[in-house]
């Protein structure tokens, strides 16, 4: 459907009168001529004047070059005309054969999955977005299109806020299973350590617990050495043992997405939150700080002596733990309201552009032809 998305250009329409009137200011005039005969005749007869356009090929071009230059300015567009057949997209993983056989003829039956593959095609094995794939799929779908969605009783791929979408969708469960997302158990951190000549004692603690972390196929994730030494990658954790405040460098270090564990004694504001019993968090730049509540010897710290004190610093240090993002497919139903996104038209004033071009072109060349009886 064609639309206008500025109409008030068409008041340049106007202009078409500048062509037809220079055509009639510049057409060719009659030229009085005396001669003797002239004088005996009576001046009452006056011949007929009437209004005549000279060339007109070349005045319709110009009046067409006009009235789409006025188009071009108004900006059309073409609009989708709203496609209201029902859609039904199935999370990989359930069976849609009853789908299939329920669905009407003009029904649209699709894989939820990037891209929204048709369902006659092999359901994609990897889980899928669900929440963001179904934000997609509504805001592309014509504001009168139906939603049926298929999904399994256990839901994977959602995020921290409730689905809500702009229409109402028909959410039914189906038999299947959605594909299990690969999981390991995070690797231990890898300590760095950078310290003072008076913090050589407390190293024996750390020490012990990358020792605890340690598996049999891995290598020891621990490694001291003085201040100066370079700091490690930042995939390593930085245990920064000596007093005062923290260096430029080490600073710019978190602020770049590390993770540094220091001492009691180093200078810091007020912390954002409480990390554990072991140590206070806050966030820097990208990255985050901890700062151990009490020095690291047994009597300021007793927890150095338990069992536990691996796994207690292990937590400490661990990167906090993603949002849930699996729940019972009935608790998740989506909500209606949600925000429309009007489908954007396809504007033609490129096309417009190159039809104006070529115009003007054939007009230049029709007004300076050696064959015109006259120059309008």
């Amino acid at each position: 459907m064609l639309a206008l998305l500025l109409p008030v250009g068409l008041f340049a329409l106007a202009a078409l009168a500048l062509p037809a009137l220079i055509h009639l200011a510049r057409r060719s005039e009659d030229r009085r001529t005396d001669f003797a005969a002239l004088r005996w005749l009576s001046e009452k007869p006056k011949p007929r004047q009437r209004l005549r356009f000279d060339e007109w090929p070349l005045l319709l071009l110009r009046l067409l070059l006009l009235a789409l230059v006025a188009l071009w300015l108004a900006r059309p567009a073409l609009r989708d005309e709203a496609d209201a057949r029902s859609w039904i997209v199935a999370v990989p993983g359930v069976d849609i054969a009853e789908a299939r056989d329920a669905a009407s003829d003009d029904a649209e039956i699709r894989w939820l999955a990037p891209d929204f593959p048709a369902a006659d095609r092999p359901a994609p094995a990897a889980p899928q977005p669900v929440a963001s794939l179904l934000r997609e799929l509504d805001a592309q779908l014509p504001a009168g299109a139906a939603l049926t969605v298929l999904l399994p009783e256990r839901l994977s791929g959602l995020d921290g806020e409730r689905l809500r979408l702009a229409r109402q969708v028909d959410w039914q469960v189906a038999p299947g299973a959605m594909a299990a997302p690969r999981r390991g158990l995070p690797p231990p951190p890898v300590l760095a350590v950078r310290h003072a000549p008076d913090q050589a004692a407390s190293l024996r603690y750390l020490r012990a617990a990358a020792v605890a972390w340690q598996s049999p196929d891995q290598p020891l994730g621990y490694s001291a050495a003085g201040l100066d030494a370079p700091l490690p990658d930042r995939r390593s954790v930085l245990v920064w043992l000596a007093p005062g405040r923290l260096p430029a460098a080490v600073t710019d270090w978190i602020e770049r997405g590390g993770t540094a564990l220091v001492g009691a004694d180093t200078d810091l504001e007020a912390a954002d939150g409480a990390g554990g019993a072991l140590a206070e968090e806050r966030v820097l730049g990208r990255g985050r700080l901890l700062r151990l509540t009490a020095p690291l010897t047994p009597a300021a710290m007793p927890q150095l002596l338990e069992p536990d004190f691996p796994r207690q610093l292990q937590a400490v240090l661990a990167v906090p733990a993603a949002p849930p993002s699996s729940a019972r497919a009935v608790d998740v139903a989506p909500l209606a309201g949600g925000a429309s996104y009007p489908r954007a038209a396809r504007e033609l004033q490129p096309w417009l552009a190159l039809l104006i071009a070529a115009l003007l072109f054939v007009e230049r060349w029709v007004a300076t032809r050696r064959a015109r009886r006259v120059a309008p």
